[in-house]
């Protein structure tokens, strides 16, 4: 039996393991809140934790306090203006982008499309940087977000590159997301062969994505570069090749 004639299994929603100290509660509703695009309600973050509502609503006044976390008028909570500072003081993450952002730059003019700075955060995918114009495809990622690394250009791009297998049970995110091991596998070892990995619409349909490796000093990478953009006006070879030399002169100007 081939991988096309496996039966797929429904992706059972996993609930969340209740963190235990209050420190590691406050740091589950901050992730949660950073999670989605817009603001949440109190029952969708205790939902997405799993914690008790009283317990949310306790901990989520105390970080409105801080500053970490804003309550809007309707009562919804998002990321505070505190938090945002917090995480544009990371020196390593700043660095990065900040070194990146001409090459971003480059191939944003290139290609016209959106251009992703990524770098591997556990099973995700972490968007440092984003650049993207009114000639670009309108895509879901943003700055700071995620996506599961198997459904990714970037991602695959790290997966390819890590001894480690993915975890086992891999999300569905389209019709065309790799979620067998033997697809996911054979789809890296292209990725390795050719130097670049593709996304064909396994996180959104109609968009795919193309992203090259950048490397440090270490032999793994410690960020990719990507071009995003409609499947029918991204030229994979094209911009594949754009792609990896943006990469390819990012590793130079980090190795200096």
């Amino acid at each position: 039996m081939t991988d096309s004639q496996v039966p797929q299994v429904p992706q059972v929603p996993q609930v969340p393991r209740v963190p235990k100290s209050v420190l590691a509660r406050g740091a589950a509703l901050l992730r949660a809140c950073g999670e989605s695009e817009g603001a949440q309600s109190l029952a969708e973050l205790a939902l997405r934790t799993g914690l008790p509502k009283p317990t949310a609503h306790r901990l989520l006044g105390e970080l409105v306090r801080l500053g970490l976390v804003e309550r809007g008028p309707d009562g919804r909570y998002g990321i505070g203006l505190a938090l945002f500072v917090l995480g544009q003081s990371a020196p390593s993450a700043r660095e990065l982008r900040d070194i990146a952002l001409p090459f971003l730059g480059d191939l944003y003019e290139a290609t016209g499309e959106n251009v992703h700075l990524a770098v591997p955060d556990g099973p995700d995918t972490l968007f440092l940087a984003k650049l993207t114009g009114r000639r670009a495809t309108p895509i879901v990622s943003r700055t700071g977000g995620r996506l599961p690394a198997h459904c990714t250009a970037t991602g695959k791009v790290f997966l390819a590159h890590d001894p480690r297998p993915p975890g086992v049970s891999l999300p569905r995110l389209t019709p065309r997301t790799l979620v067998l091991p033997g697809q996911l596998a054979r789809d890296l070892a292209r990725t390795r062969a050719r130097g670049f990995g593709v996304n064909l619409e396994e996180a959104e349909i109609g968009i795919s994505a193309v992203a090259a490796p950048v490397y440090a000093h270490e032999r793994r990478p410690v960020a990719a570069l990507s071009v995003t953009g409609g499947t029918r006006r991204l030229d994979m070879e094209r911009v594949g090749a754009r792609v990896c030399a943006a990469a390819r002169a990012l590793t130079r100007a980090l190795s200096a």
